[in-house]
Order: structure tokens, then sequence, then C-alpha cells
């Protein structure tokens, strides 16, 4: 534990010996209290474009979930938890540093678009392309970097999207293990994304596992690193799947949906029944055959299960550990679901500002400390996560860096309400703000005005009917506009 930092203002108007006399005895106090216990362990699991009700215990009639299902009952279902963007990069960026996208300054996807088209990158121009060489301002502080000066080993094992160079790379960034792919998206067999090899160990590009299933090597290197954690350490598994995500081939069939082993598109024989494909136009290239709805829908859940079934395995082997109730569980999605996914009742899905494409399902389970079963429909944000696993964790937050998120330990507890009351989004010119059970939109379609606590699928805009509240919406979006753009500049897209 690291007791010897404390907040700056404390040190106004004192000696630098009395602060540190005050430092030692409220350490000693947090000892005491605590009884020197082990911290606890966290594991946290990301989806990549999964639905809404993408699960059993969000309400879908055809997902086979057990893991995820046994996780809510043995935890707490967050059905009003919304991620910061509502696609891959900026989500990621703030899950792991409780900052908006707008203060970390990834704000935008770090993609090449040119694949859209068909086009396969030489390697000496994908070097120099922005899928290559953009990446987190390492300035940044990242979660892993906090937790280990308590101590913790941390390790991530799938989707980074934080950048690939070797600065960028998670081992600079505070995880002791790495391995998964640097981008946005792969193919799960070929690992690659668009022709292009993305699959790293640690710092060193990597094609060893080339035609496996990559929810299985994401599986198999958990169980690894959770095995071979030392005695008596804390740990943090940061597991951030690919699945359900559409694969990223340049081969429009394939790409036009999740991809599923034979074994797990089995369990959908309904569906398997209606596979078929369909002719459409892409990126100006007429009759590409692409999968039909019903065999989006079926890679999509198979892909869904087959990662369950992974959740599952860890699940029990932490279990089998004896760890299970000393370690935090966090289950979400990166934004809303895309493909073959199942949003509703929530408007809308990935990419956009309606509520599909930002609220997210969300589970967390600590024995002991959430009540098992529970479900709460307070707003909170996945920027709540690097304050909330601080608390819990007892890790000293770093200094100088401000965070966006508040701790939700004491509402996750059973200590009330979620400390939070509004949340902001802004997507190039898309803009979003939430305030309460009010929900405010401006697109190039036009603005809306919502009373989500009366429409939650966001039917009636209310913007002429409430001028009042689409003001003040206005303006609450206005003060946080100003308050990002006073930041400090981060990242690859501000002028500085």
């Amino acid at each position: 534990m690291n007791c010897t930092r404390l907040p700056e203002h404390v040190g106004s108007g004192y000696s630098r010996l009395a602060v540190t006399v005050i430092g030692l005895c409220l350490c000693l106090s947090l000892q005491m209290e605590v009884g020197l216990a082990q911290p606890p362990n966290v594991v946290l699991i990301v989806s990549d474009d999964q639905g809404y009700r993408d699960m059993g215990c969000f309400g879908s009639p055809d997902a086979i979930t057990p893991n995820l299902d046994r996780l809510a009952s043995e935890g707490m279902k967050l059905t009003s938890f919304y991620v910061s963007w509502p696609a891959c990069t900026p989500s990621r960026g703030s899950l792991l540093t409780g900052r908006y996208p707008q203060r970390n300054g990834i704000y935008d996807m770090i993609r090449n678009e040119a694949p859209d088209y068909g086009y396969l990158y030489p390697p000496a121009e994908y070097d120099v392309s922005f899928e290559r060489i953009g990446g987190m301002d390492t300035r940044e502080v990242l979660l892993p970097q906090m937790l280990k000066t308590s101590g913790y080993q941390s390790a991530i094992f799938g989707k980074w999207d934080l950048g690939s160079l070797r600065r960028f790379l998670p081992l600079s960034r505070g995880f002791d293990r790495f391995y998964g792919f640097v981008n946005t998206g792969i193919d799960y067999f070929t690992h690659e994304r668009y022709g292009i090899p993305s699959m790293y160990r640690n710092y060193s590009p990597t094609e060893e596992d080339k035609g496996t299933y990559c929810t299985e090597l994401f599986l198999r290197e958990a169980k690894d690193f959770l095995t071979n954690v030392p005695q008596g350490k804390p740990f943090f598994l940061y597991v951030p799947f690919n699945a359900p995500h559409n694969a990223s081939n340049l081969d429009p069939f394939i790409r036009s949906g999740a991809q599923a082993t034979e074994s797990y598109r089995a369990l959908y024989p309904n569906l398997l029944a209606e596979v078929g494909t369909d002719s459409t136009e892409r990126y100006g290239v007429p009759n590409q055959k692409i999968r039909n709805r019903a065999s989006k829908r079926l890679e999509y859940l198979a892909s869904i299960s087959q990662m369950d079934s992974a959740i599952g395995e860890i699940l029990d082997l932490l279990k089998a550990q004896g760890k299970s109730e000393n370690t935090i569980v966090i289950f979400f999605s990166d934004n809303g679901g895309s493909g073959g996914s199942d949003n509703s009742p929530l408007r809308g899905g990935k990419g956009q500002m309606f509520e599909g494409g930002i609220r997210v399902p969300c589970i967390v389970r600590f024995p002991g400390n959430v009540p098992a079963g529970s479900e709460s429909n307070d707003l909170c944000s996945s920027i709540d996560l690097v304050p909330t696993l601080l608390e819990w964790t007892r890790t000293p937050p770093p200094q100088n860096v401000e965070f966006d998120g508040s701790s939700l330990v004491p509402f996750l507890t059973g200590g009330g309400q979620s400390p939070r009351r509004e949340m902001f989004w802004q997507r190039r010119e898309d803009r979003a703000a939430r305030f309460e059970n009010w929900k405010w939109i401006l697109t190039d379609k036009g603005e809306f005005l919502f009373d989500l606590s009366q429409d939650l699928s966001e039917r009636e805009n209310l913007a002429l009917k409430n001028p009042a509240q689409l003001q003040l919406m206005r303006q609450r979006f206005q003060a946080w506009e100003t308050s990002m753009a006073q930041t400090e500049p981060r990242g690859p897209f501000r002028d500085y």
C-alpha cells in the first residue's frame, strides 16, 4: 500500500513535516481499518459491439449465455450504464483512464478507411498509415499504471486498439503481459485486419497461432496468467474480447458478420436452417454477396455463446483457486450493438447517439460487497470505473490527473444512489447529453429531446413541446464543451 501521497491542497498552510506526520497517521488508521488484508483482484471483461439485449439476463429470448446469466445472479445488473463514445477506440481509452475522450485526446477512431473499399495496404504504406502510427497520448496514465503502485500484476488478452508502436503498446502503459491484436478488428481465424497480420505477444508481432479461433486463444492466455500469478500478489486481468464484432476481412461475405466455430453455430438450429446470402452495394461496388439476416444473427449469437463459455471457464478457475470471494468481476460492451445485434428496446445502434449506440449491458460482481441478484437503473458510466477500482483496491490516484468519473463504491455496495447525474458525448458533428432523465441529441438529422423515464425507446421528440428544458440541455452541453476545450491538449487530433 502506497500511503505517502496526499492531495495537493492538503499541503496548503502546513509545513512539509506536518503534512508527512498527518499522512502517516492517516495511513496507520487505514491499515488498521482494513486489517492489512490483501486488496481485491480485478477481472475486467469487455465484449465488442454487443447489443443491449443480447444476453439471457438482459431479456434476450434466443441468446444462450448461461455464464453471464450466472454472473448477473451473483452480482448487480446496471441497466442504465453508458460508455463515453458510440464506437470502440475512444470508448476503450476512457474506460482505462477515467476521462472523457475529449480530455484524454482519443476522441475518434485509430483506423484506416481504405480497406472499406477493398484496398490492401502494402507493408511500406501501412507502416506510415494512421492506423499504424496513431496512439493514446503517452502523458495519459492508464489503470494498470495506477494499480502498479499498489503492487498489482496486470495482463491484457484481446483487443488493445490504443496504438501499435512500441511506446503505445500495453507493456509501455503499465501491463506486464499482452497477447492480442492491436487495432479495431480482425478475422477471428487468420488474426489479420483486412489482410494485415495484427496479433502481438508483448512487444512483438506474432503469427504463432494463425488459424486458431481467437476467443480460445484469449481464454488460454487468461487461464495461464491466473495460474501463474505469484502467491499473495493481487492482479488485474483485462480481457477485451473481439466477439461479437464483424470480422475484418476483405471478403465482403466474411466481413458482413461475426465468426464462430461449428459447435457453437449448432446451438442455434433454427437460424442454421435459414442461412443464405443477399446482394448489396457497398462502398460503390454493386452486387456484392453478403450474409443474409439469419446468417448474420447466427454468427453473432454463436460468437457470443463461445465468448460466454470462455468467461465461464475464467469464473470456474477463480473459484477453483479460492479467489472468487476476493475478486471484482466487471462485464460490459464497449459500445452499442451492430451487425446481427438486438438493441431493443433501445433506439439505434453502434455509431449513433441514440441510446442503442451508447447504453450497454453491464454486470458487477464482488461477493460480500455488491448484493447478489440485484439490479439498478441509476445512471452510471464506464468512466466511473477507474475511480471505483482505485477505491476498492485502496490505490491512491495519480497526482495532477483530473478524472471525469466518480467512485461508485458506496452505490454498488448498497449505500444509496449513483453519484452521476449527467453525461456528455461528441462524435464529430454529433452531440448528445443526458441530465437526470432527460436526453438531448443534435445531429444532421435534427435536434431531439427525450424524457427517458417515460420514453426509453426515444420515440417522442419533445424539443418543440419543452423549449425551456431544451435550452437547459444546450447550455449544459456548451459548458461541458468549453471545459473540455480548456484542458491541456492531448492526442493526435488537436492542434498544439
